[in-house]
């Protein structure tokens, strides 16, 4: 186990990366912090695969203020630039449409073999997406970055659509808040976009299921390297 730490300006990041071999960045979801990710990396650690997950900022041990898309996404970036390419990235819900937001640059794009959304999308259904953050407490927890996030869903999904590499979408269960339709807006944007489910998860699919979370990740996350070590 390694300790990182990222500065950006006033900004403090810190990571632990795990194991050996190609990375696999993971991030959480708003209100979690890196330590959620412990089971997972240590399953894919197993694997052969080099796990890093940072706190996002003003979670965990990092620093500075969650208060827009744009700031958590910069983040990701340099992340992602802080990395041997190629590598997947994983990310949860929060983490997920901040990674979406980083790989509309092309340098960081190009970067990443593959992309992991867990139990997120870009686009979600308004009404329903509000009624199942206050139905969990979570829509006055952070208010200045829910209605950012919700306001960009139309362009999140435009980006998501130019994404050239593959993307897994990994659903939880009845507790998800993503409905099918908005899955399928999803597809219907970009036909690359694959589609598992953990069934017995609720939304924080790395704290209830950790295990089968893993092995999907191991599978998608190889192959996804392959193809990307024979395009290169």
């Amino acid at each position: 186990m390694v300790d990182l730490t990222i500065w950006r300006d006033d900004t403090t990041l810190r990571g632990t990366a795990i194991g050996d071999g190609p990375t696999v960045l993971l991030l959480h979801a708003g209100g979690e912090r890196r330590g959620v990710w412990a089971p997972v990396a240590e399953a894919l650690s197993r694997c052969g695969l080099r796990t890093v997950a940072y706190d996002l900022r003003g979670h965990g041990d990092s620093t500075g203020q969650a208060t827009t898309l744009p700031l958590v996404a910069d983040d990701v970036a340099v992340m992602i630039h802080g990395e041997r390419a190629p590598l997947v990235v994983v990310g949860a819900s929060l983490g997920g449409l901040a990674a979406i937001a980083a790989l509309a640059d092309p340098s960081v794009a190009q970067r990443v073999a593959g992309l992991v959304l867990v139990d997120v999308v870009p686009d979600p259904d308004l009404p329903e997406v509000r009624a199942w953050l206050d139905e969990h407490g979570l829509l006055d927890t952070q208010p200045e970055l829910v209605e950012d996030i919700l306001a960009r869903g139309p362009d999140l999904l435009a980006v998501t659509a130019k994404i050239e590499p593959p993307i897994l979408l990994v659903r939880a269960g009845p507790d998800s808040p993503i409905g099918d339709a908005e899955v399928e807006r999803l597809r219907a944007a970009n036909p690359g976009v694959t589609v598992d489910q953990v069934t017995s998860a609720g939304h924080l699919v790395a704290r209830d299921a950790p295990d089968e979370l893993a092995r999907i990740l191991a599978d998608y996350a190889s192959a996804c390297l392959v193809s990307a070590v024979d395009q290169g």
